[in-house]
């Protein structure tokens, strides 16, 4: 993998990394409310499903850093995996959530896997 295809690659995991704080330590907090428009009260009855979620984004993240660090002949087939599991999320994100997914997640994990898909 080309250093630009995993500089991309590890800019999108760190996304996941933090979106796995987010909504796994801070979802109840001021930080996590803000960064999802949720009120107190929402908060606090859905945290048991945002860690949840959060679980399932730190999956993503770890697909992505096994790509970058695991065994050499299978990162390829890693990184095309789970940047394409970033973009279905981002997608289904943004059709049912808030079209602000599609910049966050989409876009960066697409530019990451055009990166990955030259440089092979």
């Amino acid at each position: 993998m080309s250093i630009v295809a995993s500089i991309l690659v590890a800019l999108v995991a760190l996304v996941h990394c933090y979106i796995v704080v987010l909504e796994m330590a801070l979802w109840t907090s001021p930080r996590g409310r803000a960064a999802f428009g949720t009120t107190a009260e929402f908060a606090e009855e859905t945290k048991t499903l945002a860690a949840n979620q959060g679980l399932y984004n730190g999956f993503l993240a770890a697909g992505l850093i096994w790509s970058l660090l695991g065994p050499e002949h299978l990162r390829f087939g890693f990184a095309v995996f789970f940047l394409l599991c970033v973009m279905v999320a981002g997608l289904y994100g943004a059709l049912t959530v808030s079209r602000r997914i599609l910049v966050v997640q989409t876009v960066p994990a697409t530019l990451a896997l055009i990166a990955v898909l030259l440089a092979h």
